[in-house]
């Protein structure tokens, strides 16, 4: 029984290594001798022991984070700026024979892309139009990573840190600006009630009765004030002339 032992071990070594079995989202990539063969999978691969060896390939999205990366704007501000890059492959012979580890690879190029990406624009543009930002960065990093057989899907700019200094001076930049609306819309205000008085004014004095009926509903204005007990001392206007004079 020992005799055949070492057989029945190499029987099961190139069972394992003939037979190979790959899920839907994998694809193996075969090189025969060295030399690129084909594309196989999904499902059940048979392999030439010693002569045929497979890669695999993972086809789903990949979620990559990009580091945090010293970054000075174009009107000189430094920032740290992070983001993340969604990819997968979309040619497996590319990603294997064409770059030595795609993933390392497009990682890198990630973080190149956004330091000098950002660098182009002002701080209030960062601020203001990541949409524009990230759709720069996807067309880019999709160009360059093409020939790996690299797909990119999406690009998004997480974070921006700004200096404590920088900070402080938009703070107070906002607070300023809260400040100067609320001015422009109490001044308004104003204005809009003044043009209100004018005319009521002008409907006051071109209808005799108007400024007598204004008056009675004054007094039942105040009568009605808290329950307490209020006289009245109407005065003619006339008589207040007539005194003047």
């Amino acid at each position: 029984m020992m005799t055949f032992l070492p057989f029945v071990i190499f029987a099961i070594l190139i069972l394992f290594s003939t037979f190979k079995i790959l899920n839907e989202y994998e694809r193996g990539v075969v090189l025969r001798l060295g030399k690129f063969q084909d594309v196989r999978g999904p499902g059940l691969i048979i392999l030439i022991p010693g002569i045929e060896k497979m890669i695999k390939v993972d086809l789903r999205l990949v979620t990559m984070d990009v580091p945090s990366q010293d970054i000075i704007s174009k009107d000189n501000v430094t920032l740290k700026v992070n983001g993340v890059v969604y990819f997968k492959v979309s040619n497996p012979e590319r990603a294997i024979i064409t770059v030595e580890n795609f993933y390392h690879a497009t990682s890198q190029i990630a973080q190149t892309t956004l330091r000098s990406v950002i660098g182009q624009y002002d701080l209030d543009e960062i601020l203001s139009h990541r949409d524009k930002i990230n759709l720069k960065l996807q067309e880019i990093l999709d160009e360059v990573s093409e020939p790996w057989g690299i797909k990119i899907t999406n690009v998004e700019v997480k974070a921006i840190d700004l200096p404590l200094d920088m900070q402080r001076a938009m703070a107070k930049q906002a607070e300023a600006e809260r400040e100067k609306r609320a001015k422009i819309i109490s001044a308004q205000g104003e204005f809009e009630a003044s043009q209100k008085l004018a005319e009521a004014a002008r409907v006051l004095g071109s209808e005799k009765d108007a400024i007598t009926l204004r008056y009675l509903d004054t007094m039942r204005e105040i009568s009605m004030n808290g329950g307490a007990t209020t006289t009245f001392f109407p005065v003619p206007i006339d008589i207040l002339k007539m005194i003047t004079k």
